[in-house]
């Protein structure tokens, strides 16, 4: 149904990249690379997916258990303050960091001030980079890509004249490292902190330990027609080639969640060897064949066209910041959204740790909440666009990190909440699966608890499980995989809740509602009981398990238990100023302007609330979104995207979508963190600083204005704003298992054509009455505006508006 035009899905650039955030992605899951595409002096920063400080340490807490039934004591008497101090005598260490891993630095004698013609660009549809210039007439060119398959990075230097290249290679780290040049390879090794501490207060910032700490190995090696190769110390040197390719590996020690990678970890040098190898043997133009095909098998699946403008002829960053002024560019939004699925494949594959608050990219040693899992919302929304935008695979390692959560979880669960049933986890993890609580035990004194009091992290997590099943309809991963861990999940869940003495209902207690906090007789607090979100949170799970069992035909006893429990959870509540309720009690305030909605979890992602069946509770949590404002941290304004979006509201999350294209210039320090969000020149999200999560949120966002599929029915362009008067998207899944592509003129649906991979019965509507071209009338009929029919497996069928 239509595909990209030529140069509509690039970015590209008339400089080099001054700043981190100008720099341009690439990918394979396993190793991140920023292309800054400078002239005389090319930089790479570079990550490895398992590069994090650290090694398994549970971080559980023995005196949490004997303490818990004081803590439920003086939250059921409203002694909050003495509850956020019993809260802190609960805690547990900090996560671990993820790191950088190196630098490559190509250096070239050339004269900046001659060249002319430049160009750096990022190709969406082959996830290639390239750098192009004349300098004395002779035109040279830079490509870069990461070849998932071959796991190497890989960077050919040409020139339009022989013997024109001259260019020096080496490596650095910001962590401890040695490197060496040797033949035609140069080898960095390096080992990274035992410690970085959370909090800059703290004494000891960065320590390196002998024994303890990631090791690391990177290491390039150089292919040349014509010129010769030279080594010193810490440098090859390339002069006079007609053509010049790099090879890339790279590996750590990491040998699983618990395993401590300083003394039982794997080699890195025996993968890096082997990759090297392989690389060299196949050379350039296999692998960058291998590259496309293996990565277009993925990005093709889904095409998207706006009529409208499309400026693609201008610089990105030059788009983004007339786009406030002339929000006309649709070109710009198509291309973000592309570009959300590209960071998707890019830092997320089968076998690879989830993406972090970075994806994986990041150049600190102290990354900003040391990019890591957070569990409260961001690692959640970076998996909002894997089954809606047909890319289910990527989806799978967040359900092996699930799995590696389980595990600690259940002891985290039985040490912590003397809980022998299920697994929990928290607000922070890291590659090490931790789901203690954070907050450095008693002595974190600065810091208020409301982010790190969150038991909910492992039933959020469970409900990807339940997503995926729906939109794959894949039998054995139900049965094998996820089933057991959602049912650990919700055993926990069981344990947890408990009578709430002043209404009977079962609740949560502690509970908080992830970093906001409620005001009693003009005091600020942050602990209570039944937030709504974590009553929203439990219903959710509860739901699917329910039906998760059910489709397997298994544990009636268990399902009776939870049936049982659905009954008795605290329900939801309207406050006084028509708002979802967000405390326990009615404690709401209109003026705030928090960042956090939680309590709207149950519109989005949760089902729970919907204005087709719960209009009372829909529009309650308007009031709220309304309440909230539109401005906010760029992940935030991605959630508000999806809200208004299942609120069937398309203007209204149009209107954010485009306040999300805010330009937001990296060098200006006096931006604050939680002032409003928007983009960075190279179209990363800008909390600010960078969070992946924004990226991943509108993508989904944009997807749920054109598709939504929550309630057993597949709604189409449910909120199609005006601005995108004509346009088509292809390759889009709906739960159910079904493909669907739709064109439409003039906001009315002209077409849609659906494929049910898996077959079945399916339920449309759109609008507009509709009909399936492909079946006589009595093989379909109508339910009020919805279309109901029988699907054969893998068949395709055209749905039209009826005349």
């Amino acid at each position: 149904m239509g595909q990209s035009k030529e140069g509509y899905l690039t970015l590209w650039y008339d400089k080099p990249a001054a700043i981190w955030e100008e720099a341009l992605p690439l990918g394979n899951g396993q190793t991140g690379a920023m292309v800054f595409g400078g002239i005389k002096q090319e930089h790479y920063q570079l990550n490895d997916h398992t590069l994090w400080s650290g090694y398994p340490e549970a971080g559980n807490n023995p005196e949490a258990a004997k303490l818990l039934p004081v803590l439920r004591e003086q939250i059921f008497k409203e002694d909050y303050a003495g509850a956020e101090k019993t809260w802190h005598k609960m805690q547990g260490p900090y996560s671990a960091r993820y790191l950088p891993l190196g630098d490559l630095w190509l250096d070239f004698d050339v004269e900046e001030s001659k060249i002319t013609d430049y160009r750096r660009d990022l190709n969406l549809e082959t996830a290639t980079t390239s750098v192009s210039y004349l300098l004395e007439g002779v035109k040279y060119t830079r490509t870069t890509f990461i070849n998932h398959p071959s796991k190497v990075m890989v960077v050919q230097l040409k020139a339009d004249r022989k013997g024109k290249i001259n260019v020096s290679a080496g490596l650095t780290s910001k962590l401890h490292y040695k490197s060496r040049a040797m033949g035609n390879t140069l080898t960095l090794t390096g080992r990274a902190p035992k410690y970085v501490a959370a909090r800059d207060y703290l004494a000891e910032q960065v320590v390196y330990d002998e024994q303890e700490g990631m090791r690391f190995e990177l290491s390039v090696k150089v292919e040349k027609k014509g010129g010769t190769v030279s080594v010193t110390d810490t440098l090859l040197s390339v002069r006079e080639a007609d053509e010049v390719t790099f090879y890339l590996a790279e590996a750590t020690s990491f040998n699983g969640f618990d395993q401590s990678p300083g003394m039982e970890g794997r080699h890195p040098a025996v993968e890096v060897t082997a990759r090297l190898t392989t690389a060299e043997n196949k050379g350039y133009q296999q692998l960058r064949q291998e590259h496309v095909a293996d990565y277009q098998r993925l990005f093709c699946r889904v095409s998207f066209c706006l009529d409208g403008a499309n400026l693609s002829q201008l610089p990105t960053n030059i788009r983004l910041k007339q786009f406030a002024a002339h929000p006309t560019d649709l070109g710009l939004q198509t291309l973000y959204y592309q570009f959300g699925r590209y960071l998707m494949i890019s830092c997320s594959r089968p076998g690879s740790r989830p993406a972090n608050l970075q994806g994986i990219w990041n150049d600190h040693v102290q990354p900003p909440w040391g990019s890591n899992y957070t569990l409260n919302i961001n690692t959640e929304m970076n998996y909002w666009p894997a089954e809606n935008t047909n890319l289910s695979e990527c989806h799978e390692p967040l359900f092996d990190f699930i799995k590696e959560l389980s595990i600690n979880g259940a002891k985290t669960a039985k040490v912590n909440y003397g809980i022998q049933e299920g697994w929990v986890a928290h607000h922070n993890s890291d590659v090490w699966a931790k789901t203690s609580p954070v907050g450095d035990y008693d002595l974190d004194k600065t810091y208020l608890p409301q982010a790190f009091c969150w038991q909910m992290g492992g039933a959020w997590l469970s409900t990807h499980l339940w997503e995926h099943y729906q939109y794959t309809q894949d039998q054995k991963f139900l049965k094998e995989k996820a089933y057991p861990l959602m049912k650990g999940a919700a055993q926990f869940m069981l344990h947890w809740l408990v009578n709430d003495p002043k209404t009977g209902f079962l609740v949560t207690a502690p509970s908080t509602s992830p970093e906001n906090l409620f005001t009693v007789e003009w005091k600020a607090f942050h602990i209570s009981k039944a937030t709504t979100m974590d009553m929203a949170i439990v219903r959710e799970l509860f739901q699917d398990v329910l039906k998760a069992a059910q489709e397997l035909d298994t544990d009636p006893a268990f399902q009776n238990q939870l049936t049982a429990a659905l009954t008795k959870l605290y329900p939801y509540h309207i406050g006084r100023y028509g708002q979802l309720q967000e405390w326990f009690e009615d404690l709401d305030d209109p003026a705030d302007t928090h960042r956090h909605i939680s309590q709207l979890f149950g519109l989005f992602p949760g089902t729970q609330i919907n204005p087709y069946r719960t209009d009372d509770l829909a529009a309650a949590a308007k009031q709220t979104l309304i309440h909230r404002g539109d401005v906010s941290t760029g992940w935030s304004m991605a959630w508000k995207i999806n809200w208004w979006a299942r609120l069937g509201d398309g203007e209204h999350a149009y209107t954010i979508l485009t306040k999300a294209f805010n330009y937001i210039n990296p060098n200006d320090k006096t931006i604050k963190s939680m002032a409003g969000g928007g983009t960075y020149p190279n179209l990363f999200d800008a909390h600010p600083p960078f969070q992946i999560d924004g990226n991943f949120g509108a993508t989904a966002g944009m997807t749920e204005m054109l598709m939504q599929s929550h309630d057993g029915i597949i709604r189409l362009l449910p909120a199609l704003p005006k601005a995108w008067k004509n346009g088509q998207i292809s390759g889009i899944k709906a739960r159910g298992n079904v493909e669907l592509g739709m064109v439409w003129k003039n906001g009315q649906l002209e077409k849609a054509q659906l494929t049910a991979i898996s077959g079945g019965i399916c339920r449309v509507t759109s609008k507009q009455t509709l009909r399936v071209q492909e079946l006589p009338a009595q093989a379909q009929k109508m339910d009020g505006k919805i279309l109901i029919f029988q699907a054969e497996k893998g068949k395709i069928y055209t749905l039209v508006p009826s005349k």
